[in-house]
């Protein structure tokens, strides 16, 4: 059967598994059985995808990226460079937790930047943006701009990626992104897109 999607000849796909159309995947990666990867995902050099995992459309997982069992990724997810998941809380050794692995869902939209870490057993919402080395500890709103360790909610951020400046005198606010002009309210910590 002919493939619909590339593999790079030093990568290695374990079977079953779905890889979805006009997905690549490239030099010196592992998909391991039973993963579900869906289309047009980019997964740059040494990404592992573990058993089970399921990985939606149009999802770009940059280099040295592992995406370990429990973990779930919504369409149009970014993944920066080395970025890590985790699935157990506290591991040890020595001591078998395969049956203790932690749930973790990364919604539509989210951005993960280089080197940030996600504690397993948390979400991190729609077009959420995780910075450049932050630890998330806790669940993540979505639109949220989250950096430092641990992670803090610094701001908002436009679904296209742009920094939103919501007026800080009233209780519902309403501001407009300056780069695409989609409109948001926020009310009571939550943002949405009107």
């Amino acid at each position: 059967m002919e493939k619909n999607y590339f593999v790079h000849p030093s990568s290695y796909v374990d079977e079953p598994c779905e890889i979805g159309e006009g997905t690549k995947i490239w030099h010196f990666s592992h998909i391991m059985k039973n993963s579900r990867i869906g289309r047009h995902c980019n997964l740059g050099q040494n990404v592992v995808i573990s058993p089970e995992v399921t990985i939606g459309d149009n999802v770009k997982i940059q280099n040295n990226v592992s995406v370990y069992t429990g973990v779930e990724l919504e369409d149009d997810v970014f993944c920066g460079p080395s970025m890590v998941f985790t699935n157990v809380v506290n591991p040890r050794s020595q001591v078998s937790r395969k049956d203790e692995y932690r749930k973790t869902l990364v919604k539509k939209g989210a951005s993960i930047g280089a080197n940030a870490t996600v504690v397993c057993g948390h979400t991190i919402g729609r077009f959420a943006f995780i910075g450049a080395g932050s630890v998330v500890t806790k669940d993540v709103p979505d639109y949220a701009l989250i950096v430092g360790n641990p992670g803090r909610l610094t701001g908002w951020m436009c679904a296209c990626g742009i920094r939103l400046n919501f007026p800080r005198d009233a209780a519902a606010q309403a501001c407009r992104c300056t780069a695409c002009g989609k409109n948001y309210v926020k009310k009571d910590g939550v943002v949405g897109e009107v």
